[in-house]
């Protein structure tokens, strides 16, 4: 904004918005200081979006892996565990590590032992 006003003109403008504040947001901004204050700041860049070593999104993962499989996935239910689980991987979360690597455990489990026929007995 200063490129365009002078000095004089951006304290005049910033002394408009200041005072057009409600008394508590102005005890605010004079806690911290009124001339450190800048009303016409630009905005702050957004988050940044958050991927995986292969520099996908959780989102990216979960449409690739849903269109790998052919075809719709069962019910709603699955949908939200394959969201969950991609956004706890991305977000390196504890609880969806230990998800990934007991599934992975699992399926060698079965390709090496394969599943047992019957079932636990009574």
């Amino acid at each position: 904004m200063s490129e365009e006003f002078s000095a004089e003109e951006i304290a005049r403008r910033k002394r408009l918005v200041f005072e057009s504040m409600s008394e508590r947001r102005r005890r605010h901004i004079l806690k911290r200081g009124y001339e450190a204050w800048d009303p016409f700041a630009a905005p702050k860049e957004p988050i940044d979006i958050r991927r995986d070593p292969t520099r996908r999104t959780a989102h990216g993962l979960v449409r690739e892996f849903l269109a790998s499989r052919g075809k719709p996935f069962p019910n709603a239910a699955y949908g939200r565990g394959v969201l969950e689980m991609a956004l706890g991987l991305v977000n390196a979360e504890d609880r969806a590590h230990g998800m990934f690597e007991f599934a992975c455990w699992y399926r060698e489990l079965l390709a090496r032992e394969g599943p047992q026929q019957g079932g636990p007995t009574a």
